[in-house]
């Protein structure tokens, strides 16, 4: 594992910092709708309008935390980060619930993108790139899934040649959240169909708004339209935006799916809160869901709501464990899949539970009733419960991971495995 956070020796204690970030998050950070959690999600039916203020306001919340010392806490200070350890950034986030932060940034901007610049990017495009993400400036999306692939990204028929110090991009990638609003892409694509597919890829970053690119939303079954398609036509990119080495880009993917899968875990990269997001409601969220509905007095309530926290107990356990063995190096990085696995799973099983918690009321509600309208956005999730097991990385890829990279199962057969990818039986590219 590469993770180099800080060459540091002399570093802040992590209990003096905690009480530093208490007090500073106390006088200058507003305090989350609610009291808990504090993301700045995805709302369907919003206008576009309200969505661009919301993306707006967490530009503005990051350079907050930026300007407060507060923002990339285990960045390299050369490229505006604090310098600190993970455990200082575990501090904050737990210092973190109950305020407003940064959501839609963090992830992917921070992980897996900004993940993947400082380990394989050059200086350039870290002194570039980081300072500019840490303080809002930058929001990325990376550029993976095509039409024609689903959740074989090594399969891309996204290409690029070379033409001088330039290459020229053509193909499409697709279901990127928020391309729309969003500066720049980190994009696997096929410099090389000669060779064996995850011998021919490369890596490069480029602005999402320019001449050669389109970008396409997607309105979903719930109204939202936040997922977008990229048409990419004779896009030119300066060789300087390659990340990794020409044809060498499945050495940066193997990583980068690394990060993507680690999402889950104890990201020392990520400013969120420690108790609250998706976890800490598995507790307090699914509580104040049954206070809500009525269902406290009833025991298939209460044995819903324990459920529903010992799923959330379960996962940070799972998530701080491999984590801690990941850094130590007792087990292979790819053991993350184990948390991505684990992840889908509870992402089911959390919707079904928050529905029949929901009652009658999650499959029709008065849209004029907040009460009512909280309770009916439950049934909306119940129908899109699935896409736990989708977004990151299907779940079925990381089984296979597991199976094959951390248990040392033999592969599955595959029919193109060393064969030239211009050989490979395949669709044409969607247009």
């Amino acid at each position: 594992m590469t993770e180099v956070l800080t060459s540091d020796t002399e570093l802040e204690d992590v209990e003096s910092f905690r009480l530093r970030a208490r007090e500073w998050l106390r006088d200058n950070v507003p305090r989350a709708e609610g009291g808990a959690g504090g993301a700045v999600g995805f709302a369907a039916g919003g206008t576009r309008e309200e969505e661009l203020e919301d993306v707006q306001r967490n530009r503005d919340l990051q350079r907050l935390f930026f300007d407060g010392g507060f923002a990339g806490i285990c960045f390299p200070k050369e490229y505006g980060g604090q310098g600190l350890s993970p455990a200082h950034q575990h501090a904050f986030n737990e210092e973190l619930s109950g305020y407003q932060y940064s959501a839609r940034i963090q992830v992917p901007t921070f992980q897996p993108c900004a993940s993947v610049l400082l380990e394989f990017g050059t200086e350039e495009q870290k002194r570039n790139h980081i300072p500019a993400i840490l303080k809002g400036e930058e929001i990325w999306m990376q550029l993976l899934s095509e039409p024609s692939g689903g959740s074989d990204v090594a399969g891309a028929q996204t290409y690029a040649v070379r033409d001088g110090d330039e290459w020229v991009l053509n193909g499409s990638k697709i279901w990127t959240t928020g391309a729309w609003w969003s500066d720049w892409g980190l994009a696997l694509v096929r410099t090389n169909s000669d060779v064996p597919k995850h011998r021919g890829l490369s890596v490069f970053i480029f602005k999402l708004h320019q001449p050669g690119i389109e970008v396409h939303q997607i309105e979903m079954l719930n109204g939202a339209k936040e997922f977008c398609q990229e048409f990419i036509t004779d896009l030119r990119v300066p060789d300087t935006d390659r990340v990794g080495q020409v044809d060498d880009g499945w050495t940066v993917g193997i990583r980068w799916m690394y990060y993507e899968r680690s999402l889950g875990g104890r990201s020392p990269f990520l400013t969120r809160p420690a108790v609250g997001g998706f976890e800490g409601a598995q507790g307090d969220g699914m509580l104040r869901l049954a206070r809500k509905a009525g269902r406290l007095g009833d025991s298939t309530g209460r044995q819903l709501v324990g459920e529903a926290h010992a799923l959330g107990e379960v996962s940070r356990s799972l998530s701080g464990r491999i984590s801690t063995r990941i850094a130590r190096g007792d087990i292979t990085d790819q053991a993350a899949g184990m948390g991505r696995v684990f992840g889908g799973d509870m992402g089911v099983r959390s919707a079904t539970i928050a529905y029949e918690l929901a009652g009658s009321s999650a499959a029709a509600w008065d849209a004029d009733d907040a009460d009512d309208a909280a309770l009916g956005a439950r049934g909306i999730s119940y129908l899109t419960r699935q896409a736990a097991c989708i977004a990151g990385g299907t779940t079925e890829m990381s089984r296979n991971v597991v199976s094959e990279r951390v248990l040392g199962m033999p592969r599955e057969r595959t029919m193109d495995k060393d064969i030239p990818f211009k050989d490979v039986p395949k669709g044409p590219p969607a247009r």
